[in-house]
């Protein structure tokens, strides 16, 4: 009996008994070759997308870039009309203080030409009074203001000390004694810091 079935064993195949093992491997190269060629039609469409986004995004740097050189010459622009302008609003500013100053100019030019012919020193001390209350009265219109010295406390953001002075008076320590030079301020601004002789 183990004979037999060793000769059944034995027995050679038909075609017809490959036939399952031949297919498989027919679909197996089959899928292999539609695998390939898939891959390459993918790969395809991958590098053509990415050659068109990098297309668009090489248009946009370009746009972008067109802007900024835009924003840039309109900046530069801007910034030198600025300057223009500042220069312009301080000499026209400049301009228009000097013309203010020319009519009390021409009011010292007629009291010195009345004074060679006038023997009355009260006249010409009035005359002098008027001129100085105008040139005070521009001044503060131009917010120029003296800045007030004399009983005040020493302030050495207002005041420059230029002598010290003994005094008796405990209160008077620290205090502006004398002012031999006023001090200005323009627009609540120091111009020129007032010298004063102060008490110790």
């Amino acid at each position: 009996m183990s004979n037999k079935n060793h000769k059944q064993d034995k027995m050679p195949q038909t075609p017809e008994d490959n036939a399952p093992e031949i297919m498989d491997n027919v679909d197996e190269a089959a899928e292999e070759s539609m695998s390939a060629e898939d891959i390459e039609n993918a790969e395809m469409s991958e590098i053509d997308a990415l050659t068109k986004q990098l297309a668009e995004e090489k248009e946009k740097v370009e746009k972008e870039k067109k802007e900024y050189l835009f924003l840039m010459a309109e900046f530069d622009n801007f910034r030198k009309r600025t300057v223009k302008e500042k220069s312009d609003i301080i000499k026209n500013a400049a301009e228009s203080t000097m013309k203010g100053i020319l009519p009390i100019v021409d009011d010292f030019e007629r009291g010195i030409e009345a004074n060679k012919s006038s023997d009355d020193p009260q006249a010409i001390r009035e005359g002098m009074e008027l001129i100085y209350s105008k040139l005070v009265k521009y001044l503060e219109q131009n917010g120029v203001k003296p800045i007030e010295s004399n009983g005040a406390d020493f302030n050495p953001d207002m005041h420059e000390a230029i002598a010290m002075v003994p005094v008796q008076d405990e209160t008077q320590k620290g205090k502006v004694i004398d002012t031999p030079t006023k001090g200005y301020t323009i627009n609540d601004k120091v111009l020129r810091h007032a010298k004063v002789a102060v008490g110790q």
